[in-house]
């Protein structure tokens, strides 16, 4: 049985916080202004603080960067009026900014956003099959095939 069962609230959180800040604060450098990194952090914790009954022992950083990837795409949407879907984001991506060959970042930068996370939560952020498909909200087997579409279509993209 996992430690994190017979803890007490506060003390899971605590656990939760110290173990994972870290990892959460660096998701948001990836992904927005890192004037905004602290306060997203921040506002991932709240929740998990308000939802600690609910995150699933073992997968509490999958949760963690799903509760990220849905306060990312609120706080977008609460300054954008035009979907997610539509937004020019280069820039608000260190990938996109940091890849230096042009045509690796036209590659990138072609994919669909949910390909690009796809991608990077498995590459950058390291989760397993099992947690990809808590962030994503899909099947195991379903996370595998998100991830193998993915390569494929990004091995496609370099080849054009």
């Amino acid at each position: 049985m996992s430690t994190l069962l017979v803890m007490n609230t506060q003390t899971r959180f605590e656990l939760l916080y110290e173990t994972h800040v870290g990892s959460i604060y660096r998701y948001f450098t990836r992904r927005s202004a890192i004037s905004d990194c602290e306060d997203l952090t921040s506002e991932v914790f709240t929740i998990a603080w308000r939802k600690i009954a609910e995150i699933p022992t073992e997968m509490e950083l999958a949760w963690l960067y799903k509760t990220a990837w849905n306060v990312l795409a609120n706080k977008r949407r609460k300054f954008v009026e035009i979907p997610i879907e539509e937004l020019d984001i280069e820039g608000d991506d260190i990938a996109d900014v940091i890849i230096e060959d042009e045509s690796l970042k036209e590659a990138w930068l072609r994919l669909s956003i949910r390909d690009r996370e796809v991608l990077r939560l498995t590459a950058w952020d390291g989760l397993a099959p099992d947690q990809l498909a808590l962030v994503l909200n899909i099947s195991v087997s379903g996370a595998g095939a998100a991830l193998s579409r993915a390569r494929r279509k990004f091995e496609e993209e370099m080849v054009k």
